[in-house]
Order: structure tokens, then sequence, then C-alpha cells
């Protein structure tokens, strides 16, 4: 952050109007069920979750910020995407990668919510992070997946959770794991990868919006078996990072 963003951030904590700092005093999920109402209520609205943004900006992204950026970004109209631009011009996740690898496309289908496809472009580039021969055959190994950088995994992570609204991630698929005693043959009905012991059909029978059952996405090839699933969330960065 620049130290002209900061004397922004703090100007702007010292100017706060009544509906600021009723928002900021909220629950995060009174938070995300208020700022639907803001980008309706027009100008005013957009101001509030502007300036939430700004406040923000020092701040490890979370569902609230993903949720007030996804909706300033779908407002569309000038003042509102010259504001992004200025202050967020990457976004509001840092698309870090120890391998150089590109998460902007896929930072911008989170975005819009385009589900699917943001499925193909996970599962590209984890083959990315796996290496060239993983590229080819178009799935990585369990063992490859054990050597995949911390840095990487979370950059994927943090945009399936903070776009879903906290649903979609596969932090959100290991804490329903461990919940269900680590048993996979619970874990697949229960985010609906499986529906009366048949396997989901890719891709029609999965649900591609915020509708799915929560894990439902990113979809990992459950049919090689369990030892992808099992190398991902035995991975370090779950330890690394509170999910």
């Amino acid at each position: 952050m620049t130290e002209q963003q900061t004397a922004t951030v703090h100007n702007t904590h010292n100017n706060l109007s009544p509906e600021v700092s009723q928002f900021l005093a909220e629950s995060p999920k009174t938070q995300l069920e208020l700022i639907p109402q803001l980008v309706s209520s027009g100008d005013s609205g957009w101001e509030v979750l502007m300036t939430f943004l700004q406040l923000s900006q020092t701040k490890t992204p979370n569902i609230v910020i993903g949720k007030a950026y996804q909706a300033l970004y779908q407002v569309n109209v000038p003042k509102t995407l010259d504001f992004l631009t200025h202050h967020f011009p990457n976004g509001v996740i840092p698309l870090k990668s120890e391998r150089n690898i590109d998460y902007q496309g896929l930072n911008e289908l989170l975005l819009k919510q385009e589900f699917q496809a943001a499925d193909t472009l996970t599962r590209q580039k984890l083959c990315e992070l796996a290496g060239e021969a993983a590229v080819q055959r178009k799935w990585a190994y369990f063992t490859e997946v054990e050597q995949f950088p911390s840095t990487d995994l979370h950059t994927i992570n943090s945009l399936w959770w903070v776009y879903s609204e906290g649903k979609f991630g596969f932090s959100v698929q290991r804490k329903i794991w461990l919940s269900v005693g680590q048993d996979y043959n619970k874990l697949w009905p229960k985010i609906g990868w499986k529906q009366d012991n048949n396997w989901t059909q890719y891709p029609n029978q999965f649900t591609w919006d915020l509708s799915a059952p929560v894990g439902h996405l990113p979809l990992l090839n459950q049919l090689r078996g369990v030892r992808v699933a099992a190398s991902l969330f035995s991975h370090p960065v779950w330890s690394e990072h509170n999910w």
C-alpha cells in the first residue's frame, strides 16, 4: 500500500458518514445481506461500499470484501469502474505464484461467478503447477499435488472462497471432509458429487451457481480414486493459513 493510499484511508476513517459507520458495525452475515440493498439504492449506496473497500485495503480479503468488490464491478458505471481501476487495479486478492503462473483469467471468471469455466481453468492451472507432463495428460498425480507450492494453492483457494461468499474452495471441502471423520464415502454425497450411490455426471448434473451444496466446487477427478483429494486435503497450506 502506498503512502498516498495510507493517507487516504486514514482521512476516510476520520470522516465516516453515519451510513458507513452503521455498515461497519454490522456482523459479516448482515453486511453480506446489506450489500445488494446498498447497490440498488444507487449513488449513496455505492459510496458506502467504496468507502468500505478503501478502509479494507490493509486487510486480508474476506467474503464481505469480495462481495462488495463484485457488487461495484457489476454496477458497471464510470464512477464505480474508475474507483476500482484506481484503487484496485489488480483486484482485491493478491494473485501470487511461486511458479510464475498467471491467475488473472481465473480471477476474472470467479469475479463474474462463471463457475463452470472457472472450474475448467482451475484444473488447467493445477496441471500447470504439476508440470509439463501433467499438462499433456490433463490431470495431476497425487505425488505432484504434494509438491504444489503453498502460495499457489492459497491463491487458487482464496479466489474460489472469496468470490463464492465462502461456499466453494478446497478449504471448504476439507472442512467438510474433517467433519465427516475423513470418510470420502460420506464426503461425496454431502458436497453433491454422488447421488443415490451414483457419481454425479459431468457437466450437466453439477450445479454451476451458488445454489449448489456447500463445497460443490471446484471439482476433482474422483473417478481416479481419493489419493489426489487426500494429498490436497493434507497439504501444509491449510495449517499455514486460517481458513
